[in-house]
C-alpha cells in the first residue's frame, strides 16, 4: 500500500512539473531547470553521507568502541541482507538515530549519545532496524529524487516571477492564462510540490517502520522504543538542520497545527498503531 503511495506521489509530482513547466516556460523552461535541478540534487546524492556526519560531528566507532552497538548493527545487517555498514555515535543528548549513504555498499548508521541511554537492547534494535530499512529500500535516491522534480518546480516558478517583472516568457496568448492565474500559479506550485515531498516521506517512513518490524522479528519492540522517543524528543531540544529532519527516526524539530501538513514523519500514535496490529494481528490471525 506504502509502495503504491509512493509511486502515486512521484507520479502527481511529476505531473505538476510539466504542467507549470508547459504553463510558465514552455518545454524549454521546463528542461533547463528540471537539468540544474539535477545537477544539484545528484552532488547532493553523492555526498550526502559525508555531509550530513560532519554536521553532527558524528564519529565513526568499531567493535572494541561500542561493542553492543557495533554486534547490534552487524545481527541485523545480516538478518536482512545488506553489507555491514559504517556506525557512527552523535554526541547529542536527543535520543535520535538516523541512516544515510547513496546505496548499501556505502550505508551509515548513525545514533546519539543520547539513545544509547534511553532505549533498550530490544528497542534499540527495532529503532537501528528501521534505519536498516530505509537503507534496503534505497531510501536515500527515492528522496533525492523526489527533492529534484520539487527543486526544478520551485525554480520554474521563481523564472516565472522574474519573467513577470520584466515582461519576459511567454506570452499571454501563448500561456493562454490571465497575470492573476500566472500569480497564483506561482505561489500555489512550489508549495504543492513540497506537500507532496513532505507525503512521500511520510510513506517511506511507514516503509521502513514495517521493513524494521520484519528484520527485527519484533514490531512491539520498534513500537516500545517510539513511543519512548516521541517523549523524550519533546524535552530535549536538539539543533537540528530542517533540511535534514527527515533522516531522523523521530522529528527532532517540533511542528504543532498547519505545520503537521509540511511534517516529514506520520503521527507517531499511528506508527505505532500500525506496528502493535502487526504483532497482535499476527498472534491472532495465524
Amino acid at each position: 500500500m506504502n509502495t503504491m503511495k509512493t509511486f502515486m506521489l512521484m507520479a502527481l509530482l511529476t505531473a505538476l512539473l510539466v504542467f507549470i513547466g508547459n504553463f510558465i516556460g514552455g518545454q524549454n523552461g521546463m528542461v533547463m531547470a528540471f537539468v540544474f535541478a539535477m545537477v544539484m540534487n545528484f552532488g547532493s546524492y553523492w555526498f550526502s553521507d559525508k555531509i550530513v556526519l560532519r554536521m553532527y560531528n558524528a564519529r565513526e566507532v568499531g567493535r572494541s568502541e561500542a561493542p553492543e552497538l557495533f554486534s547490534i548493527v552487524e545481527d541485523l545487517a545480516g538478518r536482512a541482507g545488506l553489507p555491514m555498514p559504517r556506525v557512527y555515535v552523535i554526541p547529542n543528548d536527543q535520543p535520535n538515530a538516523f541512516a544515510t549513504g547513496r546505496d548499501p555498499q556505502h550505508a551509515a548508521v548513525a545514533v546519539t549519545e543520547g539513545i544509547l541511554r534511553t532505549l533498550s537492547k530490544d528497542e534499540l534494535r527495532g529503532v537501528l532496524s528501521h534505519e536498516l530499512a530505509h537503507v534496503q529500500h534505497r531510501d536515500i535516491l527515492v528522496g533525492t529524487v523526489a527533492a529534484t522534480i520539487a527543486g526544478a518546480i520551485s525554480m520554474l516558478a521563481n523564472m516565472a516571477q522574474w519573467a513577470m517583472i520584466f515582461g519576459g516568457g511567454r506570452s499571454d496568448n501563448e500561456r493562454g492564462s490571465n497575470p492573476i492565474g500566472g500569480l497564483v500559479m506561482i505561489i500555489v506550485a512550489p508549495i504543492a510540490a513540497m506537500l507532496i515531498q513532505m507525503a512521500i516521506s511520510r510513506s517511506r517512513e511507514f516503509l521502513a517502520d514495517e521493513g524494521g518490524a520484519k528484520i527485527s522479528g519484533n514490531p512491539l519492540s520498534l513500537a516500545n522504543a517510539l513511543r519512548k522517543l516521541d517523549t523524550r524528543v519533546k524535552q530535549i531540544p536538539m539543533e537540528a538542520n530542517p533540511s535534514t529532519a527527515h533522516m531522523f527516526i523521530v522529528n527532532p524539530l517540533s511542528g504543532r497545527g498547519l505545520m503537521k501538513l509540511f511534517s516529514t514523519h506520520p503521527p507517531m500514535e499511528e506508527r505505532i498503531a500500525r506496528l502493535e496490529q502487526m504483532a497482535y494481528g499476527a498472534n491472532t490471525h495465524p
